[in-house]
Order: C-alpha cells, then structure tokens, then sequence
C-alpha cells in the first residue's frame, strides 16, 4: 500500500504568507485556482501549543475544501511528514506584481485562418 501524501502550500493572503499541510491538492474544476483539500494539522496531545497554528486552524475550521488563486501560490511541495503550519509576514518591497492574465489574447483580430 502506498504512503499517504502530504503537501506543503505556501501561498501569499492579504500580505502575509501562509504555510498549510494538505493531503489533496490538484488544479480544481476553476480555472485558475489551486484546490487544496484535507488540510492537516497538529496534534493536540502535545502540552505546548503553537499559536500561530492555532489561528490558522480557527481560520480553515470547517472548510471542506479551498480554492487558492495560482498567482498567489508561491509552493507547492510534496513532503515526507508534517511540518507547523504558520503564517508569516512578506519580507518583501512595498512593490507587488500585478496580477497576469494567465493566458493571452492572440494576436491580429482573432480570427483563425
């Protein structure tokens, strides 16, 4: 029988940088989108907990299955075991990209020959 998988999934939400564990991650039905399902979290039969993980699992609790946007994901890994989800802040610029299309139009007027 074959090991169960489990993806790390880091992706970029309202300037902060989110690190979740999922056991189901594929493109999805929408175009686009990232569609990450069975999100994995710790244990609680440890004494000493992580709140950052805490607030992430508050945030995903009761979420059946999510939609990531592809232009927000940074990484998508397949790991060995599970990591502590967390969220970070963007060490970044305070210039972002704009969103691309992901495909685009074709040149001339559009018609095919």
């Amino acid at each position: 029988m074959p090991a169960s998988h489990i993806y790390k999934v880091m992706f970029v939400n309202q300037g902060k940088i989110y690190e979740v564990y999922a056991r189901k991650v594929s493109h999805g039905n929408l175009f686009g989108f990232i569609e990450i399902e069975e999100l994995v979290f710790g244990e609680r039969s440890t004494v000493v907990l992580d709140p950052t993980e805490e607030r992430i699992k508050a945030e995903f609790e009761g979420v059946k299955r999510s939609y990531l946007p592809m232009h927000a994901v940074l990484r998508i890994d397949e790991v060995k075991k599970q990591g502590v989800s967390k969220i970070s802040t963007y060490e970044g610029s305070n210039v972002a990209q704009f969103p691309m299309p992901m495909m685009t139009p074709p040149a001339g007027d559009g018609s095919k020959k």
